[in-house]
C-alpha cells in the first residue's frame, strides 16, 4: 500500500522547473581585477607609436645670480640637451577570438555570445597589460628603477621605516605606493605591532590604507618569489616629470584607450574571427620618479600578548 506521505498532493519542484526560466548571469571570471595602476597613471597619446623623452645635458651647470645693488656682470649660461633622447615604442597585446556562426546565431539569448567572448578576452588582455606595465623586461616599472633609487628592507618585513626610506627617494609629489596584497598585509602587521595603524582613504569608491598620506595600491601582478616581493613608489604625470602611460589614439575599430576590435571575416568552416589589439607602453621621465623597496618578506607574523 502506498504511503500517504509519499503521494504528491501538488505540483513538484522538478516538474515546475520545466516551465520556468532561470535568471542567468554573464560569465564570471575570477582573474579579473580592478587594475588600479592603469586608472592612476596619466595616459599620453603618441604619434606613429613612438614617444621620445628629451633631457637636459648640463642641468647642474646652469648659472644664475641673485640681484644685488652693485653693477656686477651677470652670468652667461645656456641649457644644453642630450643629442638623442630615449625612444619608447608601443608594444601590443593581441588575441584572435573565434566563434562558430551557428553558436552566435542560435545561442545568443539572453546574452550575446559574440559580445561575451570579446568581453572576457578583452578583460584578459587588460590584465596582461597591467602585468607588462610592471614586469616587462624593456619598459616595466620593476626593470626601470635607477640604481640610486633602490633600497632594501632592514629586517625583511616591510616596516614604516622602510616606507619612509622610499619617500626620501621620491619626495617630489609622490603619487602612490604599489604592492602585492600580501605585502600590504605584511606592512599592516608591522604597523599594528608598533601601535601606528595606517589611515585609510577612499579612491574610486574603495578604501585604501595610506602611509604619510600616500595611498598604498594593491596589484597581484607584482610577483612573489620564495616569499619575497617588492614595493614601488611612483610620481605620475608629464607636468610633474613622473611616470606616464603611452597609448595609440584613433585606432580602426577603437573600443577604448589604445584598444581596438576588428572583424577578420568568416572562413569556410563558418567560423567568424575577431582581432583584438591593445597598444601601450610606459615611460619614466626622470630617475627620481620611481623607487623600489626590495627583499620584502610577506610571511612574517608576530605573537601579541
Amino acid at each position: 500500500m502506498t504511503d500517504i506521505h509519499e503521494a504528491h498532493t501538488a505540483l513538484s519542484d522538478v516538474a515546475a522547473r520545466t516551465l520556468a526560466n532561470a535568471t542567468k548571469t554573464v560569465p564570471m571570471m575570477h582573474t579579473i581585477t580592478p587594475r588600479w595602476l592603469v586608472h592612476l597613471l596619466q595616459w599620453v597619446p603618441v604619434e606613429a607609436g613612438i614617444y621620445r623623452v628629451n633631457k637636459v645635458k648640463n642641468e647642474t651647470k646652469i648659472a644664475v645670480d641673485c640681484s644685488a645693488l652693485d653693477e656686477r656682470e651677470l652670468p652667461q649660461t645656456y641649457v644644453d640637451y642630450e643629442n638623442w633622447g630615449r625612444e619608447y615604442r608601443l608594444g601590443a597585446v593581441n588575441s584572435v577570438v573565434d566563434i562558430h556562426t551557428r553558436v552566435s546565431d542560435l545561442y545568443s539569448s539572453p546574452h550575446n555570445q559574440i559580445q561575451e567572448q570579446l568581453r572576457l578576452t578583452i578583460e584578459t588582455i587588460k590584465e596582461r597589460q597591467e602585468s607588462e606595465l610592471i614586469n616587462n623586461a624593456e619598459y616595466g616599472l620593476l626593470n626601470n628603477v635607477h640604481q640610486d633609487y633602490k633600497t632594501s628592507t632592514r629586517t625583511g618585513a616591510p616596516t614604516p621605516d622602510d616606507l619612509d626610506e622610499l619617500l626620501t627617494k621620491v619626495w617630489k609629489q609622490p603619487g602612490f605606493f604599489l604592492a602585492h596584497p600580501l605585502a600590504i598585509a605584511a606592512f599592516g602587521r608591522e604597523c599594528t605591532r608598533r601601535g601606528v595603524p595606517p589611515a585609510t582613504v577612499n579612491l574610486f569608491g574603495s578604501p585604501f590604507i595610506t602611509w604619510r598620506g600616500v595611498p598604498i595600491i594593491p596589484s597581484d601582478k607584482i610577483k612573489i618569489v620564495n616569499g619575497k616581493t617588492s614595493i614601488l613608489l611612483l610620481r605620475t604625470g608629464e607636468s610633474r616629470q613622473g611616470v606616464v602611460g603611452l597609448y595609440q589614439p584613433n585606432l580602426v575599430g577603437e573600443q577604448s584607450m589604445g584598444l581596438s576590435v576588428r572583424f577578420m571575416g568568416i572562413n569556410h568552416k563558418a567560423i567568424s574571427s575577431y582581432l583584438i589589439s591593445l597598444y601601450c607602453n610606459l615611460a619614466v621621465l626622470t630617475e627620481d620618479a620611481l623607487a623600489v623597496l626590495e627583499n620584502v618578506e610577506v610571511g612574517k607574523y608576530h605573537e601579541y600578548k
